[in-house]
């Protein structure tokens, strides 16, 4: 039985160790690459790097090398220094397959056909604080879809702290944590009216937007309020596929957000696209929000081609065929990825009854980091 993990032949080269594996793999591994991920350039608890690349000269190379059943043992001309490499390890993080591997897109993109599998994305509060099985369910949900609603939670003030404790801190932002979303007199947002409000992300005008958005239901009798959700990613995908230079627009013009609030004596501006990409061309966020957006001020001869690609996204963002609707019962958690679904809600009549919402935010880092140490993820 072929072992991929077993060297074929090994060769010495000018600046790298080449290596055929059992399975016909060719790896390059360079000198100065070996050295700096040596098994002891890592701390044994923190495993963080302590190796200072500046301590060896950048012509290093190996004087001696062994090839042993599972290691490849390398004698260093500097220090008398001796590295032992797991070819398990070795093979796992070959750079010549890694950059060879076709890039599969984490995400599973939905339009409103979600409606009818809501089921798909429902937890039981009590369920998640229990078991950790369904707390890696919530974070798969809300890493592959960007969204997932949790039933019967509490209803206490600050009662959602508990459950999102089980990811990470929170996110503190100048609303406060949690904000409260709840029509007021003189609101600082528009969130904090009765007026309907169109599918948008929350905070565009920070360099580093909030990543996940947790809204905690407490009341909602009031008529009207149904919120609606939406998939940036699909919309912005299905314009990739479709509308080629509209897509082209928004993912390279800089567009001028901004925040001017009363209340914090603050006035805060960010440039960015509406939609940025990864370095593999995947989506990464979505910034749109119509009431954060100040003075278009892209070039006059750009302004026209501008303004038709502006208003096609936020037409198809608040299409029925790309959104997904529901009304939030008392003890529901709205939780949702910022910078990828969007989201809003129906006018609704503060005299008819009451909508209290309570607001949470955590970053994407932790949503993920949490996910990958459950799944015990090697890097």
């Amino acid at each position: 039985m072929i072992d991929k993990y077993n060297i074929l032949n090994l060769s010495l080269e000018k600046e790298y160790i080449n290596i055929i594996w059992q399975d016909n793999h060719e790896s390059k591994f360079h000198f100065l690459w070996l050295r700096d991920n040596c098994p002891t350039s890592f701390h044994l608890d923190s495993k963080m790097r302590k190796f200072n690349i500046l301590s060896v000269s950048k012509d290093i190379y190996p004087k001696k090398i062994n090839n042993t059943k599972n290691k490849l043992i390398i004698h260093w001309n500097e220090h008398n220094h001796i590295s032992h490499y797991e070819l398990r390890w070795l093979r796992n993080h070959c750079y010549t397959e890694i950059n060879n591997q076709k890039y599969q897109s984490p995400y599973l993109l939905w339009k409103n056909d979600l409606n009818q599998k809501l089921k798909l994305i429902i937890l039981n509060h009590d369920d998640i604080i229990s078991n950790n099985n369904e707390l890696i369910k919530w974070l798969e949900l809300l890493n592959i879809y960007g969204i997932a609603i949790i039933k019967n939670a509490p209803t206490s003030s600050k009662s959602a702290f508990e459950i999102l404790n089980k990811i990470s801190h929170h996110r503190e932002t100048f609303f406060g944590t949690p904000f409260e979303v709840i029509n007021i007199p003189k609101p600082n947002n528009q969130a904090y009216t009765a007026d309907a409000l169109t599918n948008h992300s929350d905070l565009p005008y920070f360099e580093y937007a909030p990543g996940y958005q947790f809204l905690h239901c407490l009341e909602n009798t009031a008529n009207g309020g149904d919120s609606t959700a939406v998939d940036g990613f699909a919309v912005a995908n299905y314009l990739k596929n479709n509308e080629k230079e509209v897509f082209n627009i928004l993912t390279s013009t800089q567009i001028k957000f901004k925040d001017n609030d009363f209340t914090q004596k603050a006035i805060r501006i960010l440039y960015s696209p509406i939609i940025t990409l990864t370095k593999d061309n995947d989506f990464n966020d979505i910034r749109l929000n119509m009431g954060a957006m100040a003075t278009i001020d892209v070039h006059p001869d750009k302004m026209k081609k501008f303004y038709e690609a502006y208003r096609l996204f936020t037409s198809l963002l608040n299409d029925k065929k790309f959104m997904i609707e529901f009304k939030l019962e008392k003890g529901d958690i709205f939780c949702f990825n910022n910078r990828r679904v969007l989201h809003g809600r129906s006018a609704f009549d503060p005299n008819s009854g009451n909508r209290h919402l309570q607001g949470y935010y955590i970053e994407r880092d932790e949503i993920i980091s949490k996910l990958n140490y459950f799944k015990n993820v090697q890097i």
